[in-house]
């Protein structure tokens, strides 16, 4: 009984030493090749934005018909993942330095109705 008990204790010392170095979970998921929120819905990115920028260029009109995939206050960003601040001053999601967008016509997880629009928004790949 003790035995069993002590290897009890050691795995789980080993499987809470393994969450630990793993670092934060990616903001997104990929589901058909694509990019998606945890919600499933489509996440999208706008040519005119400049990789690395730090900065959004889609404000005013834009962001009412592509909504940022925001990011908390306090999100960190780790490998092809990052934070960019708006000119709000709230936090957005940016794969490989791209803010990340939805868009609103897309009306449930899978949609993508807005790859392609205006030759400038595109559904992120990995």
């Amino acid at each position: 009984m003790k035995l069993r008990l002590a290897t009890l204790f050691l795995s789980a010392a080993v499987l809470a030493g393994c969450g630990t170095t793993m670092g934060p979970a990616a903001p997104a998921k990929v589901a058909d090749g694509i990019y998606v929120a945890p919600s499933g819905m489509t996440l999208y990115t706008l040519d005119r934005d400049s990789a690395g920028s730090g900065k959004s260029v889609c404000n005013g009109p834009c962001i009412a018909n592509w909504p940022a995939f925001g990011a908390p206050a306090d999100a960190k960003g780790e490998g092809d993942w990052s934070v960019v601040t708006r000119d709000d001053g709230t936090k957005q999601w940016a794969f490989r330095g791209k803010p990340l967008y939805f868009w609103t016509k897309d009306t449930k997880p899978g949609d993508k109705t807005g790859d392609g629009i205006n030759g400038v928004w595109h559904v992120v790949k990995p």
